[in-house]
């Protein structure tokens, strides 16, 4: 594995870089597969065609916590999947609470998986935060 803000080659198990001293798998100047450096915004790397890791956008992380007592608390009527993004989901929850009382068992234990951590990512699968 190589350093993704400095292109130094590192061990698979390291927690930061010690070139550097950035946290592994952060940056965008190099390849983290061969350590050839990247162009901004790239999405594949030139020389080996590995996919790279792109940035999380500020303000597009979604909170884990907010979607999982959204899910519990409000889950019958699909709150916490209009929160994530999941606008289909959501409506059958309303569907299920609103035809026959069932949709908030659904939420409720969608919001116990997602505080636990089994559902972690958004509609765009970008990851929640902590």
């Amino acid at each position: 594995m190589f350093c993704r803000n400095c292109g130094h080659q590192m061990d698979n198990a390291a927690a930061v870089c010690v070139n550097c001293g950035v946290a592994a798998g952060q940056g965008t100047n190099f390849c983290p597969n061969c350590g050839t450096p990247s162009a901004p915004g790239a999405t594949f790397c030139t020389q080996c065609g590995v996919a790279l890791p792109q940035p999380i956008p500020a303000g597009q992380q979604k909170s884990k916590l907010v979607a999982g007592l959204l899910g519990i608390f409000l889950g019958g009527w699909g709150v916490h999947n209009f929160y994530l993004g999941y606008t289909g989901k959501a409506i059958a929850q309303i569907l299920l609470t609103f035809c026959f009382g069932a949709g908030a068992v659904w939420g409720f234990i969608e919001g116990i998986l997602i505080l636990t951590g089994n559902i972690n990512k958004d509609a765009n699968g970008i990851p929640l935060k902590e």
